[in-house]
Parts: C-alpha cells; structure tokens; sequence
C-alpha cells in the first residue's frame, strides 16, 4: 500500500513545472495503491534552501490543483511564521515553476492512511526539521520504534521519525561525516535493530518492511533509496543507448555499518573512524560501479525515476532495475551504485536492467468511463492470453513450462495447501475440486492471516499453492516464508513479473492478464480461474483414466472467450436491471449450490462457515464498490438460520446453472418463493424450467468445473453499475487499496 515516486535528472534541463507535472504522472500511475492524501517535495531556489512541499488530502487531481496555484504547504516547523489559512491566495508566498534545474531529486507520495487521518500534516513527504536537512517518503509504518525513546513529532504517522533519525545520526557527527549511503543503512540498520529488540511476535520479521527514498539538503542532486518487503525499481532513460544492461553491486568486507548495535544501538556515538583521516563506516569490496557514460567516456545526460510499480515509469522508459530486499540504490551524478545492507547473503552481485513489456495502452482507460468498466471487458482476451503457448486444443494438452520440472514433487505430496486472501482466496475456492477429482491429492485452501494466526503445521512433503494478483500482498508472503522456513515446496500463481511472490518461491505461474488498475479485481479473478485449472489438467496428464474429463475440461477452456463475449452483450440489460431491481436496495444475498458453486471451510475459532466462491466473489464486488451490505451463502444452508432474512423486500440472486445438484437448488428456490421472496435467477440459456415470472439472467452452459468463471461476469458487471448508481468512485472505493502491502 501506498505509492513511491522520484525523480532524479542529471544534465536535463527541466523547469519546476515539468518536474511537477512528472511526479503527479508517476503518482496518478499508482493511485490504486493509496489515495487518502499526495504530496510531493521539490528542490528550493538555491542548494541551502529549504525543500519546497505540497501536500494536498484525496487524490492526486487535488494536488494538481494545488501546484496550479503554485501555493506550496506550509512545514509543521513554520510556527514562527504562520500562515494564515483564509488570506487570499494573492497574499500567500508562490513558487516559481518556470525555475530550470540543470540537475535535481525530487520526491512524490501517495498515501493509504494507516497510522493518522488523512491531513495535510501527515502526507508525505516527511522533513527532519524547519530546514528540510532530510526528507523521506515510505509505505511502512514504523513509528513505534522510536516513540519508546521520548522523541517528539509533529505528524500522527510514524515516517516522520526516519526523517529524524537521519537528522541525529548526522549531527551527532559533527567532525566524521558519513556518506549519504552510510547515513540510510545505519538508519535503516537501528529501525531492523530496534524491532528485533522491541517487537516480539509470529511477524516481527515483516514489522521492519519497507520502501524508503531518502533526500538531503546535504547532499544535493542525491537520492538514496532502500527497499525490504516492499516493491521497489528504479527506472532510467538515457538518449542514448546504455553500454551496459546490468548495475554491479557494492559488497561491504565485513559488518561494521554506523553505530555498534550490540552496544546500545543508534544512542550510540559511533566510535571513530575505520580507516583514513575522519572516515567511518566499512570497508568496501567493489565491483565496477555503474556510470552511465557516452561511447566518448564523457557524462551523458540521464534521468532515473524511482517508483513502487513499473506503470509509474512506462510512460518514460521500458529500462528498468528491480530492487532485491535489503539493496539500497544511491543516485548522484548520473551515477548508479547499489549496496547491500548485509555482507554477502547468497544473492547475485548485480541486478540487471530489464525490459519493460506493457504497452502505455494498457494502464490508460481508452474509450471505457473507468479502469473496472475496462477490465470487466477486456476478460475475453485476457483469459486468452491466460492460455496462450500453454494450452493445445487439437492435442487436448497443457503445458506450464514453470512447473514441468516439479511436477514428480507436486504429484508425490501429501497435500496441496492453497494460501491466498480476497478475490485470490476466492478462485482457490473455485478451483479446489476440480484439484481433488483430477489429482486426488488433499486439498486444503486457507485465508494467509488466518493462516498465520493458527501457526498452521506445515511439513516437507507438502506442496503449498500462494495466489496473489500483485505478487505483493504482505499476508500471503508471510505464509510463504512461514512454509519456506518448514521445508514445503512452494509455488506462486501471480500477475506481476518480478514481483516478490514470484522471485521468493520455488516456481509457479504468471497469468499473464496484463496490468489491473481498478482496485475491485475482475479479469485477475478470471484469469487465476483459468491458471489454476489449467494446473490441475497438467498434473492429471500421466493418469489415463482421466483422459475423458481432461479433454471435456479443454473443449470448455475453447469456448470460454466466446462465453463471456455473449455475457458482455447483456451490459444494457443488466444494467437496466441494476436501475429497477436493486439500485435502491440496502442489503443483498446471492446463493448457490453445486460444483460451480464450490464449497469452502474456513475456519474462525470454532465456527464453520460453509460459502461458495462464485456467490462469494460476487458478494465482494457489491460490498467494495457499491457499498451495498451483501453476503454469499450456500443455498444448503438457508434452512439452519438465513431463511429468517427471506421476505418480499430482501433482493435474493439465485445462481441455478445446471449441474448434478440443480434438484436441491430448485428446492432452495420453491422455499424461497413461498416466503415471498422475489429472486434474481442466474440460469442457463437453455433452461425451459424456470417460471416465466421470475426475472432471469440467461449464461451460457459450459462444463461444470468452468460454469463458475461464466456466472461470475453478471455480478461484476451488476457491482460495476450499482456503484455508479450509487455515485461511488468505482476505480477508487472508499478506506480501500489495490496492493495490500500491510498486514
């Protein structure tokens, strides 16, 4: 949660207003991420002046605003010089954005509240003092760290402490400067020490995760960023072509980093230096360091952007470096060192630049109103693309070349344990017996905190399944390392390259739906719907008794695409139904019953509850973007307490696509009708049996094990038009955000 943004430029010259207008872009990029609050932090007219802020609460269309009057936010330490809040704007001091910059560091934010209400005070950036002497941005909260040491802030959120930090390590060193590069990993290096001295839990390990970039107004056209948990790349876009497609790393010779922690930690003076006159911190083994220069040698021109997702930077270049877990990236100069917060750990001594594949087309809206709209629409060809290179159809085969080499593991463990949360959790759900018939493997499919919360026994023969559309969300990498620690191989099914998920496990499946904007996932579902049949299909393949329903699940994959065509064709009419039937409703159940309606147990202290995916995902995406109360229930169950909800004013949708279990669905029906009820029904196209009256939503009949990734496209599309009805901000729902990146 929450998004990073900066820019460094090196022998550009850019004026104020560009540099702006290119931290509000590399913002409005990642505006699923957190958008309680923006704001962004640009150099002052000279090198000593203090960093110029503007912070605004909402989204970044507020801030653009805000730089339109080119008002800058007034710093928490400005209380000897107040200003005053109704003055006319003529009256309040304005910043220059013709101002050009040669070279410069800027920095952007935005934010998903956590700790403090969204507020001018609590945007990021955050200064260490009236002077800016250091500022910092980051998407972790820390401040309980330093709040046992009897600092004060100025800010409810804990950021505002790391900008501290910096400023005592720095001044408590008066006559042995450290480098900028020193003064973050001694910094970073007390917050890991100070949770591992104070923090005692299951997670304690992820309580010091971040994503942190750091400026200085001593150390001009300098950035150094640092990253651990959390997403981080950096972007660099050069008019020439780099001579190089690799940065190395800088390794330290021993541990000797800033204060002695087993000495008392940061309250510790450093004591002296380690070699040379004045000079602390290690020794370093280096490797080339990575200048950018011109086939002469000279400097070239160079800009770097450093952001929490690649759609930040696509717009700027398709050359991009991921960050590993405890790096941090110093810019300066056109120059780009990476160090390593520990001595050697295993990892590779250079992180190379890669080539971005998305297209700019992808993360825009084009001709849709809203990014859900969009991606609602985009399903036929992103559950394609799902299949593309892996599916054969005239040799009814599928083949994930991620797995080929596992697949004796997988077929020889004990359990397949599926670990996700939200929509993920829910296509594990759907997916579960279509893995128990075809792999008769035990399959159990868990909530990642509730997961981690129980201490769940995990053992080496087991194969654990973690599902994330991000590759980032902080609760299903917990559960991973939880299992990595205990031996169990483990896979991940993601959407993202490079993300986290997809470095840490031992192999797994991208699904390849392209970039999902909208913060209520809707082609992601589909597409990890598809991803985990099609591993199923894979791992059933040297069982010739189940050749037949092998084949049958394919053919139906064949027809999938043109199945949610001929749904997305019905968008009038649902919408119209949205507008009669339920546009002013306040609650909603959705029910169903059968194998496209698969069963979940899930377990919360000692209650059971028994749901289905379909009718689940479905509920989800009305409750987070239409507000509306709304709740999945399994139509077996009516009868042992949700009937009592049941009257002529309660709207009931009725998923009763056929299947061996369609009888006791028309049951469930005939008891809810006699209650007066007046149901929606999800029905095939070629179901006679359904009484005229009822009002109908007609689906496409498919096979069994696939019906649910058919029913699900009218409740999306339902969610998406009761939100607009309703006046929500669909892409953007309210106390929400796209990568869950805390716990």
């Amino acid at each position: 949660m929450c998004g990073i943004f900066a820019y460094c430029s090196y022998l550009v010259e850019k004026d104020r207003k560009y540099i702006c207008d290119v931290l509000c872009n590399g913002l409005a990029r990642q505006e699923y991420r957190g958008y309680d609050s923006a704001g962004i932090g640009i150099d002052g007219d000279s090198p000593d002046a203090p960093m110029i802020l503007f912070k605004n609460v909402g989204k970044v269309a507020g801030l653009r605003n805000q730089l339109e009057t080119g008002i800058p936010t007034p710093s928490p330490f400005d209380e000897a010089k107040p200003v005053d809040p109704d003055a006319p704007d003529a009256q309040k001091p304005k910043t220059d954005m013709t101002r050009v910059f040669l070279s410069q560091t800027s920095m952007a934010h935005t934010r998903w509240a956590t700790h403090g209400v969204p507020a001018p005070s609590n945007c990021h950036p955050h200064v260490s003092d009236a002077m800016t002497e250091f500022s910092v941005v980051h998407n972790k909260e820390l401040k309980l760290v330093l709040l046992k040491r009897g600092y004060a802030f100025h800010t409810e959120t804990d950021t505002e402490a790391v900008a501290v930090l910096c400023k005592y390590v720095y001044d408590s060193q008066p006559h042995k400067r450290l480098s900028f590069t020193e003064l973050a990993k001694t910094v970073i290096k007390e917050l890991s020490f100070s949770n591992q001295e104070d923090l005692h839990s299951l997670t304690s390990a992820q309580e010091g995760s971040f994503a942190f970039v750091f400026k200085s107004r001593h150390f001009p056209d300098e950035i150094v960023a640092a990253r651990r948990g959390s997403p981080l790349l950096i972007g660099v876009k050069t008019d020439r072509k780099l001579k190089v497609d690799f940065v190395d790393v800088e390794l330290p010779q021993d541990d000797r980093v800033g204060p002695d922690e087993g000495s008392g930690g940061l309250l510790s003076v450093p004591a002296g230096p380690t070699e040379g006159p004045g000079a602390v911190g290690p020794k370093l083994r280096r490797s080339q360091s990575r200048a950018f220069l011109s086939e002469d040698g000279m400097p070239q021109p160079i800009e770097f952007f450093v952001a929490s997702d690649a759609a930040a930077v696509i717009e700027h270049t398709r050359r991009v470096l991921y960050l590993e877990d405890d790096d941090i990236a110093h810019i300066c100069e056109g120059e780009l060192h990476i160090h390593r917060l520990r001595r050697d750990d295993g990892l590779s001594s250079v992180r190379a630049i890669e080539h971005l594949e998305i297209e700019l087309a992808e993360i825009m809206k084009g001709q849709y109103s809203h990014f859900m709209q969009k991606e609602i629409y985009e399903q036929p060809e992103s559950v394609v693309n799902t299949m593309r290179g892996r599916v054969n159809f005239d040799t009814r085969s599928v083949m994930l070349g991620g797995l080929k080499a596992y697949l004796p593991v997988i077929r020889r463990g004990r359990r397949l344990l599926f670990v996700a949360c939200g929509t993920s959790y829910h296509s594990c759900i759907a997916a579960r017996p279509v893995f128990e018939e075809l792999t008769d493997i035990p399959v159990a499919v868990e909530l990642a905190s509730d997961f981690l919360d129980r201490r769940t026994p995990v053992f080496r023969d087991d194969v654990a399944i973690f599902v994330s559309q991000s590759g980032e969300t902080a609760d299903t990498i917990l559960a991973m390392r939880y299992c990595l620690e205990r031996g169990a191989l483990c896979l991940g099914v993601v959407n993202v390259v490079g993300s986290t998920l997809s470095r840490e496990t031992h192999s797994g499946v991208h699904i390849n739906a392209g970039p999902e904007i909208g913060v209520a996932s809707t082609k992601a579902y589909t597409s990890q719907y598809v991803a985990l049949v099609m591993i199923a299909v894979q791992l059933s393949d040297d069982s010739i008794s189940k050749t037949a329903r092998r084949q049958q699940i394919i053919d139906g994959l064949h027809d999938i695409p043109a199945q949610i065509r001929k749904i997305l064709a019905m968008d009038k009419a649902l919408q119209q139904l949205a507008k009669d039937t339920l546009a002013k409703e306040k609650s909603l159940l959705i029910m169903g019953r059968g194998y496209q309606c698969t069963l979940s147990a899930q377990t919360f202290s000692s209650d059971t509850d028994w749901t289905d995916a379909t009718c689940l995902e479905g509920a989800l995406k009305i409750k987070e973007v239409s507000y509306m109360h709304s709740e999945g229930i399994l139509a077996g169950e009516l009868k042992h307490g949700p009937l009592a909800l049941v009257d002529e004013h309660l709207p009931v949708i009725f998923i009763m696509t056929r299947d061996s279990l369609y009888p006791k669905v028309q049951s469930a029906l005939a008891q809810v009708t006699a209650r007066k009820g007046q149901p929606i029904i999800i029905c095939n196209d070629d179901d006679d049996s359904v009484p005229e009256s009822a009002k109908v939503i007609r689906v496409p009949r498919t096979v069994d094990c696939l019906q649910g990734l058919i029913n699900v496209i009218p409740l999306q599309l339902l969610s998406y038009h009761l939100a607009i009805m309703n006046g929500v901000d669909v892409d953007f729902p309210r106390n929400l955000a796209k990568s869950v990146t805390t716990e």
